[in-house]
């Protein structure tokens, strides 16, 4: 198989100083499976870029930046499987708090032939703030009940491995995250995993959830508040969509 990998990027200096992408790099380097790493910039204000392009792009001949403008994780995820060349597309969040080496896992489940394969992190949500805890729980809990998203139990996780042929399909699907605009401040985007997977399943896609380990890393990119907010809206907006019908109605992978 071939993998093209995908680190979105925002306002990372300090995470890239921590030696993240030196382990990227190091363990995709002389692996054949990944024939790309695809760090896509979602327009960062700080340092990041000048790093990347400074002290990466030569000493790892796979790594290939993107710049996008500020849109939010979700517009430079979507961008970086447009951009990706391979038949299967990975992304991982910069911070590794699920370390490169638990792809094996992944790739595990799509010999077993799962169109997506997603990590899944324990309940416990290691070293998390309880803040996190509450707010991944009322996640599981509304995904279940409003948008019927169920056999699924951590969509967030940012650790996933599909067929890109599927994510594209999928992608040209979405609806609340299809339109671009301006993002205001750092935008995990916490819905575009949910309406991601939620199409995933109108369409038909097998989707397969491993356990990876994983442990919390602070991080700037992600407020209680805020991320909270936004997950609500996007899922409220998914249900608006799937009501008025916009969502296709298949029940046979395309």
């Amino acid at each position: 198989m071939k993998i093209s990998l995908i680190i979105p990027c925002y306002n990372e200096e300090a995470n890239i100083q921590k030696g993240v992408l030196d382990r990227i790099g190091n363990y995709t380097r002389d692996d054949g499976r990944f024939s790309e790493v695809i760090v896509v910039d979602d327009g960062s204000t700080d340092s990041s870029v000048g790093i990347i392009k400074d002290q990466y792009i030569e000493s790892f001949p796979k790594f290939k930046i993107i710049q996008n403008s500020h849109l939010g994780k979700a517009f430079a995820v979507i961008r970086g499987i447009k951009e990706a060349k391979c038949d299967y597309v990975m992304f991982s969040d910069i911070d590794l708090a699920t370390p490169i080496e638990e792809v094996e896992k992944l790739i595990k489940g799509t010999k077993k032939g799962y169109d997506i394969v997603i990590g899944s992190r324990s309940d416990a949500r290691k070293g998390a703030p309880i803040t996190r805890k509450i707010m991944a729980l009322g996640m599981i809990i509304i995904k279940h009940y409003l948008i019927g998203l169920k056999g699924i139990h951590d969509s967030q996780c940012g650790f996933k491995l599909f067929k890109r042929v599927a994510a594209l399909k999928i992608i040209d699907n979405l609806k609340v995250f299809k339109d671009k605009s301006d993002a205001s401040g750092s935008s995990v985007s916490a819905g575009f995993d949910i309406e991601f997977l939620f199409v995933a399943t109108k369409l038909g896609y097998s989707i397969e959830e491993i356990p990876v380990t994983w442990m919390h890393v602070e991080t700037k990119n992600v407020t209680f508040v805020k991320s909270s907010f936004e997950s609500l809206r996007d899922i409220i907006s998914i249900k608006w969509y799937e009501l008025r019908g916009d969502y296709p109605r298949l029940t046979k992978k395309q």
